[in-house]
């Protein structure tokens, strides 16, 4: 039941009946129990119109106005009914909505054609999504993700400065701005210092990454790119937090005459050497090592991960940097205590990519040593991909057919959910859990929490498919 207001909008940017909006309405996806937004009548697939007489683009914009104490919003009902309500709460209260995306306008996408784009080593005939080169700031404040900055316009610049949209994140790749326009095959990418110069100016923050290419912005490029990048790390202000290096992916799907080169194993090891050796160096003038490498070096490299405490506050995890050490961690800490026998006798397998395999095994053969429990470990490569050395999000549905057909499975598989689109059962092949189920005539169960992870294999806790 809606509890509605006798509320009149008169500004060409707020609904009335009868006129068209450019901005699509805010469609919500869910409503949370016993909030404002449960009380006041709201459900799922009703749409936001406009608050306070303005309609937010984002996520980023509501949250700004529902900051307000009063809120007067035009909501359009699943039904197509327009509703205007007043809600009065205080200030640091939300209302308990979850929205379908976290844009409700158009998505900014890449103008780039960089030969390594993930996007462009996909098979074609897949879902939609997966073909999106999203290159969009907002999404990049919202959820980590990176952008290149070509495509920004004044506007966006401006939103950027008004809003304090702190930290981004940056696809550097390098600081020439020869090399970068190479790499990324736009005239507009050379401009990278000045925009870096334009967020100290602005106290804006931001993460930059790295991917290295061999033979294009490796060697004294790579150096020089990280030192210049360091000159905005200041005592005064840190413009730049710090720098992924990440090494360049490359699948069987990638465009002919590309004029890329794979990662060998001599190549990781020399480039470990190369940028531990500027950590050193940077330690000493900024008190932070600054630039970190991602996992895959390490494995690729056959070299032993560095310590968790030189990834000191581990400001780029979630781009694979410190990621396992940090996973380590956890699971080293989650079996200190193991009971010496399971209740209930369990024969179970634990997937991953074959790049992580080597760095479980310590785990799990210490949790094969508790009475009634076996769990098979299975480092698979990756057909789809024509990957042999793959991180474990990466396998797909047919790699896991693939790879574990005539297997010792058990009763059950384990999987980490970073192998599915998220809140979906759907692989990157557009596979879903029960076409693999039934291919392997075994039962998938999805580990969703590097810290249920132990609880679940030993059985203190179940997980379920997604």
């Amino acid at each position: 039941m809606w509890h509605e207001i006798d509320y009149k909008e008169d500004s060409n940017d707020l609904l009335v009946p009868n006129i068209t909006y450019k901005i699509n309405p805010a469609e919500i996806d869910s409503v949370e129990a016993n909030s404002i937004a449960q009380e006041i009548g709201f459900e799922s697939g009703d749409s936001i119109i406009s608050i306070n007489g303005k309609k937010p683009r984002d996520l980023i914009d509501y949250q700004i106005l529902i900051s307000e104490e009063i809120l007067n919003i035009s909501v359009l009902d699943k039904n197509n009914k327009i509703h205007n309500v007043s809600i009065e709460k205080d200030q640091d209260v939300t209302l308990g909505i979850n929205f379908k995306d976290a844009l409700f306008d158009s998505i900014k996408q890449c103008n780039n054609k960089c030969p390594f784009c993930f996007i462009d080593q996909q098979p074609s005939g897949k879902r939609k999504s997966l073909y999106i080169k999203d290159d969009d700031y907002r999404l990049s404040f919202l959820y980590g993700s990176y952008l290149t900055l070509t495509n920004l316009q004044k506007e966006d610049w401006d939103r950027i400065s008004t809003q304090k949209l702190s930290p981004l994140f940056i696809s550097v790749h390098a600081t020439d701005p020869d090399t970068r326009k190479k790499l990324l095959k736009n005239k507009r990418a050379g401009k990278i210092l000045d925009q870096i110069s334009w967020f100290q100016e602005n106290s804006i923050q931001i993460h930059a990454q790295i991917v290295v290419c061999p033979d294009i912005n490796d060697g004294n490029i790579l150096e020089k790119s990280i030192f210049e990048l360091a000159k905005f790390y200041k005592d005064t202000f840190q413009t730049v937090l710090s720098v992924a290096i990440v090494p360049v992916g490359l699948t069987k799907f990638r465009p002919e005459n590309d004029g890329l080169k794979s990662i060998t194993s001599e190549y990781a090891m020399k480039t470990i050497q190369q940028v531990e050796k500027i950590q050193k160096s940077l330690i000493k003038r900024l008190g932070t090592r600054f630039c970190w490498l991602s996992d895959e070096w390490y494995l690729i490299a056959g070299a032993n991960l560095p310590s968790y405490k030189s990834y000191e506050n581990l400001p780029q995890e979630s781009n694979g940097v410190g990621s396992i050490r940090s996973f380590l961690k956890i699971l080293k800490e989650k079996t200190k205590n193991l009971p010496q026998t399971v209740k209930k006798p369990k024969k179970v397998s634990w997937i991953v990519g074959k790049l992580v395999y080597e760095a479980l095994i310590p785990i799990v053969n210490k949790l094969n040593l508790i009475d009634g429990l076996t769990i098979n470990l299975y480092g698979l490569p990756s057909i789809y991909w024509g990957q042999e050395q793959v991180v474990t999000g990466l396998l797909t549905g047919q790699d896991l057919i693939y790879g574990l057909q005539n297997k010792d499975l058990g009763e059950t598989i384990y999987i980490p959910s970073i192998m599915l689109k998220i809140n979906t059962d759907l692989f990157l092949d557009d596979k879903n859990i029960k076409e693999v189920e039934n291919q392997l005539n075994t039962k998938i169960s999805v580990l969703e929490d590097s810290n249920d992870i132990i609880d679940t294999l030993i059985g203190k806790s179940n997980k379920t498919n997604t």
